[in-house]
């Protein structure tokens, strides 16, 4: 979830906001891919459907029956049949749920932002609880997941700066405090990496299986391996053209990467100035603070050597800036942070 939320009148007013304590630092200097609106293989047509929610942030298709599973910012777990646009909900969760991965008991796995990591009954909505602190720290913002077929879960934790509304400082303070975490089937849960500029994404791709991040504040997106214990993350890519957000594993054995804007040079040139300049541009007003571009834009890349087989960008009336990713068979269903609607679109062998 990237780079635009709806805070409310008091955050668009820009007063009562956290205060930031800025790092310096220097972005390396955008690609020239940044600064174009629509890729060089054109964006296939989408189909939109309305889930009568807002804020659809990842999707996750059902293996079972091909319906898609979003949440949305009420706490709702929906499920959408595309055949006929039908939504039902599956679960209300009280929270924000973000990232959504089946579990190998059936269950559905939630990252929901306020509570933490949940397990959620797809057939009785019941949610059980499975994670809220790790290392003696609560989790902050419960982001996205990856579950391998054993059953352990690693997930990210975006932040322990800033709540889910204030997203956007953690952005501009450049702290590092996000976290990859783990989860182990007995319930034993460690950190396997920290340092993290808010984590974003997670995915569990490649052979032997490797566990990536993206990491929405520095560009990234990154690598570790599966075993236990603490780990340095390995860069696969750097210098992305825009700011990563949820990623996934597909069917065709790629990983699937949403960008929910293009890199705001603003932000960049903001980056190295003392940090009282970007304390004074967080307490303006939204509206005058930098905006995305609303956009559809998703690559796939393959993860095991970093290279970038689709790369697909354009523009929508009634679905923008990308925030959650999956590819099934062909079909790429894609999820975003605002609106009412999900998309699909499906992809051309050619396409890259």
């Amino acid at each position: 979830m990237l780079w635009r939320g709806r805070l409310g009148d008091r955050h668009d007013r820009g007063v009562g906001r956290p205060g930031i304590r800025p790092v310096r630092w220097t972005p390396p200097r955008a690609p020239a891919r940044a600064r174009q609106s629509t890729s060089k293989a054109p964006l296939p047509v989408l189909r939109v459907f309305d889930v009568a929610g807002e804020g659809p942030e990842d999707v996750l298709v059902d293996v079972g029956d091909g319906a898609v599973l979003t949440g949305v910012a009420d706490g709702r777990v929906l499920r959408l049949r595309p055949e006929d646009g039908t939504v039902t909900v599956v679960a209300d969760t009280r929270g924000r749920p973000l990232g959504l991965e089946w579990l190998p008991d059936g269950r559905l796995l939630v990252c929901d932002a306020r509570r933490g990591l949940l397990a959620v009954d797809p057939h009785g909505g019941s949610v059980e609880v499975l994670v809220t602190e790790v290392a003696r720290r609560q989790v902050g913002i419960c982001n996205n997941a990856a579950v391998g077929e054993d059953g352990t879960i690693w997930f990210s934790d975006s932040s322990a700066r800033f709540g889910l509304d204030d997203w956007k400082a953690d952005i501009l303070e450049h702290s590092g405090t996000g976290r990859l975490l783990r989860r182990d089937p007995n319930g034993d849960v460690e950190v396997v990496a920290e340092g993290l500029q808010f984590p974003n994404g997670v995915a569990l791709a490649g052979r032997p299986p490797r566990v990536l991040v993206a990491e929405s504040g520095s560009y990234a997106l990154s690598t570790c391996t599966t075993r236990p214990g603490t780990q340095e993350p390995t860069a696969l890519l750097t210098n992305l053209p825009g700011f990563p957000d949820n990623i996934a594993a597909g069917t065709d054995g790629l990983v699937w990467m949403a960008l929910a804007s293009p890199r705001n040079p603003v932000v960049d040139r903001l980056a190295p100035l003392p940090g009282l300049v970007r304390q004074l541009v967080w307490a303006l007003p939204d509206a005058v603070q930098p905006q995305p571009a609303n956009q559809v834009w998703v690559v796939a890349v393959d993860p095991t050597s970093g290279r970038v087989v689709h790369d697909l960008q354009g523009a929508h009336p009634e679905f923008g800036m990308t925030t959650g990713v999956r590819e099934h068979r062909g079909t790429v269903w894609l999820g975003s942070l605002t609106g009412t609607t999900v998309a699909c679109f499906d992809i051309a062998a050619e396409s890259g």
